[in-house]
């Protein structure tokens, strides 16, 4: 399943990210941890001090993953409207759900400070660059002045978050879709139409 050349504890911490993303902490057991990471008994507790610390490694790099992906479309080129719309319409695995986001849900992950840290920081990051990118348009005078960076920033990242639940509970990506189109419309509504001369907004089947 993994590269022969990854290491031991690099497949253990990939099969760690990807049973939490799957059954969450409690569903992850060490033995399953194994079993996918195609490690031995033991090489767990050689390499991490058990459990906990295996899933926060696991986490910690789920984070620097949703970061690095994340800044890749909101650091990318074009007017702070369209890397908003760029980072709403990435091509994204709906139905499984965000790998950081489904980890707030989970009441182990929640209670124990270490492995909530991750979570708490990749989405306050989030939104702290989303609000940036917001008041990066209205300096530019591409936004309304009446906006509220902060507040727009946490509406796209609820959008986003609560479009994977909605989309899992109906079994399809279409209300996922369906809120980020409304949001882009509201958005849009704030962009002087001077800015949006040149260029047409991109629908959801976007890559």
């Amino acid at each position: 399943m993994y590269s022969w050349r990854m290491s031991t504890s690099d497949r253990l911490i990939e099969s760690t990210r990807e049973l939490l993303w799957e059954r969450g902490y409690v569903g992850t057991s060490p033995k399953a941890i194994l079993e996918r990471a195609g490690a031995g008994q033991g090489s767990m507790y050689h390499h991490f001090k058990g459990k906990p610390d295996l899933a926060l490694a696991a986490i910690r790099r789920s984070a620097q993953e949703l970061r690095a992906t994340a800044e890749g479309v909101l650091g990318g080129p074009g007017t702070p409207y369209e890397r908003i719309e760029a980072y709403l319409l990435r091509e994204r695995d709906v139905l499984r759900g965000c790998p950081i986001g489904r980890l707030t849900m989970d009441p182990e992950v929640i209670a124990d400070d270490a492995l909530r840290a991750p979570v708490e920081e990749t989405l306050d990051w989030i939104r702290t660059r989303l609000a940036g990118i917001v008041e990066e348009g209205k300096e530019q005078e591409q936004f309304a002045s009446s906006l509220d960076s902060d507040e727009i920033a946490a509406t796209v990242l609820a959008t986003v978050q609560g479009g994977y639940v909605l989309a899992r509970a109906s079994g399809s990506p279409a209300v996922f879709d369906a809120g980020v189109r409304g949001l882009l419309a509201l958005l849009s509504q704030e962009v002087d139409p001077a800015v949006q001369e040149g260029w047409t907004p991109c629908s959801t089947s976007c890559p």
